[in-house]
């Protein structure tokens, strides 16, 4: 662990302010003066310490507190490649840009990943007044990963997709996932979870559906607030121990027509009423009770609701006073941080907005400044500050934010406000005091067995059992089985002699996902998301292995749902239909021998047809004609125990 400079000499002891301090054996001296000022006092009150810093800080420096960057690693400046940061880099940024805000991207064992960060830690701590960096990072605990959004890996606990909590819809499982992920991030000295999504899922098309809680506006909100209460370690704002949550994304995201993404420029508009944007507003309502310590407004543009009476002003949330000052913080009541979404105040070039083969979108031509397109970056800063940011994630140039006080369009004041709620989140944290952690106790803590155990139950509880034709679940171990998208090895585990043709099988299992298309192959981010059809068709391979199947066995088939899927061509193939959110082929496996016992239920309904999908609202949920499955169906079995 890396140990803080201590000084020790009750002669030293002087308040910034005037007046003896009493002795104080343990403090760090951050701004390297050979005093205790009252921001470096433990023993002051936050308000205090908060003020005292705000004083010695200049303009710029405080200009650079309203950016929350990346931290680079060697050749990549957005951190996505390489296994250490880029300790030059990161130097300038603390020291030059002072930037105390960073999103970590890192994928390496426990201990590396702690280590870094204490190196970081230890380059801010050299800085002239020794503000600690806050670190944040995307999702790290799920199955699904998309380059930019979600990653995986690097030896975190592996729980199902959010969609699975949904399925179990039981806020004591969510909970006990909050804390045990708080444990692991602040093991390796991660602060802030840009997470939950309290996305209102809406368009069945929409590629972040998975990291939604579903299409109830209740349900959401309900799981959403308990998952800032696991993080956070309580029900009234983050704790010393806790992890900083930024919910996103304040709002109607979910409602985007076709599912196309507001990451790109071809999914910048969202359409909803005045009815379906209530909805998607109620949905965040838990996490603000439970006063998350973040929030994070959406990428697109919002048409059509009125707030107070008024059209929203059509440019994204980012840069919408109406949707941050007047709806989040003056009717909700917020005080917390507004984080922004990565890179809105990014140009968006000819790269962004067309790009094709021969000039595709790359990270360097990423940009959403969606109804501001045409500003340029010092006006693009200053709209988003008057409409209430606090951070602009993915930031790193203070320059534009200092212009705009020197051209008079934000004020200094302004800005001290903003300064105000990322030092306090800071003290809250703890880590003026000490942001540094035990690298040896981060390889015990995360993934520790337990955590696991724990994760792995709920890989097995959260699949949903749709259909069990003839009981053919359970199916007893010791029976020859044919498999498609399974690993073998798993299910010779299992208890199941795996045989090469469907012919000499007693038994099938077949996984597959739900399908999807890429219809803008040369975006940045529509390269990697799941767009388009929803529907199974005879021409896909794993129609093909199920129609073999079908044709000699009995066959179950497990779909993975990122989005929900049309399983119109495949159900009269399949005596029996497991739906998971994020499940290894043990747990798929656990819950077909009846070891295990699905126990989810539809998180959104299931439509007929892809014309049906067409014909739905975007902003409503499950408005289409009448599904396949509503939302809530599900069949419990018993387990070959006896439980359920």
């Amino acid at each position: 662990m890396v140990s803080a400079r201590r000084i020790a000499a009750a002669s030293l002891f002087v308040l910034a302010l005037g007046g003896a301090a009493a002795p104080h054996k343990d403090w760090r001296d951050l701004n390297h003066n050979g005093r205790l000022d009252r921001y470096e006092d433990s023993r002051a009150p936050i308000d205090t310490r908060v003020t005292d810093l705000l004083g010695q800080m200049t303009l710029a420096e405080k200009a650079g507190m309203l950016l929350h960057g990346t931290l680079p690693t060697p050749g990549s400046s957005i951190g996505f490649a390489g296994k250490v940061y880029d300790a030059d880099a990161t130097a300038k940024l603390l020291n030059e840009r002072h930037i105390s805000s960073f999103i970590t991207r890192l994928v390496v064992s426990p201990s590396e990943l702690a280590a870094q960060n204490n190196a970081m830690q230890k380059l801010a701590e050299a800085s002239r007044l020794g503000i600690p960096a806050t670190i944040s990072t995307d999702p790290r605990h799920h199955f699904q990963a998309t380059l930019g959004a979600s990653t995986t890996g690097g030896g975190f606990s592996l729980w199902p997709d959010t969609l699975g909590f949904a399925a179990l819809g039981d806020a004591n499982t969510v909970r006990r996932f909050g804390d045990i992920a708080r444990q692991e991030y602040r093991a390796v000295g991660i602060h802030m979870a840009l997470s939950p999504q309290a996305d209102l899922a809406t368009e069945p098309r929409w590629p972040r559906f998975a990291a939604t809680f579903g299409s109830d506006p209740a349900e959401v909100s309900r799981l959403a607030g308990t998952y800032v209460e696991g993080f956070q370690h309580g029900r009234t704002g983050v704790r010393a121990d806790g992890v900083a949550t930024v919910v996103k994304h304040w709002v109607g995201y979910g409602a985007e027509p076709e599912g196309f993404d507001g990451h790109n420029y071809y999914g910048r508009n969202a359409q909803l009423s005045d009815a379906a944007f209530a909805q998607h507003v109620r949905a965040f309502d838990d996490s603000l009770a439970v006063r998350s310590a973040g929030i994070m407004p959406t990428y697109v543009i919002v048409h059509g609701p009125k707030i107070a009476g008024k059209a929203i002003e059509p440019v994204a949330a980012g840069f919408n006073k109406q949707l941050l000052t007047g709806l989040l913080r003056g009717e909700k009541g917020f005080s917390g941080l507004i984080v922004s979404d990565w890179s809105i105040t990014r140009d968006c070039p000819q790269a962004c907005v067309a790009p094709d083969a021969a000039n595709p979108q790359t990270p360097a031509s990423i940009g959403t400044p969606w109804g501001m397109e045409t500003a340029d970056k010092t006006a693009r800063f200053a709209k988003g500050i008057e409409a209430g940011i606090d951070q602009f994630g993915g930031a790193d140039d203070p320059a534009p934010i200092l212009d705009a006080v020197a051209k008079g369009l934000v004020s200094e004041t302004r800005i001290d406000e903003s300064v105000r709620r990322v030092l306090r989140l800071k003290f809250e944290q703890g880590l003026f005091d000490n942001p540094y952690v035990d690298e040896a106790a981060a390889a015990r803590i995360v993934g520790n067995p337990q955590a696991q155990q724990q994760a792995d139950a709920v890989q097995r509880a959260s699949q949903v059992l749709l259909r069990n034709d003839r009981a053919t679940l359970p199916v007893a171990p010791g029976k020859r089985i044919w498999l498609h998208n399974v690993d073998a090895a798993a299910a010779r585990a299992a208890g199941f002699t795996v045989v090469e043709d469907p012919s000499e099988a007693d038994i099938a299992l077949v996984r597959t996902a739900t399908p999807f298309e890429t219809l803008h192959p040369h975006h940045f981010f529509g390269a990697r998301q799941h767009e388009g059809r929803l529907d199974f068709r005879a021409d896909d391979k794993d129609v093909q292995a199920i129609a073999r199947a079908s044709a000699d066995v009995p066959t179950i088939v497990a779909v993975e749902m990122d989005r929900p899927a049309i399983l119109t061509a495949i159900e009269p193939m399949a005596r029996a239909l497991i739906v998971t959110f994020g499940a290894s082929d043990a747990a798929v496996l656990d819950v077909v021998t009846g070891r295990a016992v699905a126990k989810g239920r539809l998180p959104f309904s299931l439509p007929r047809s892809l014309a049906d999908v067409e014909a739905q609202s975007p902003d409503l949920p499950d408005d289409g004609p009448a599904p396949a499955y509503p939302r809530g169906a599900g069949i419990l079995l018993k387990a070959t125990d006896g439980r359920e």
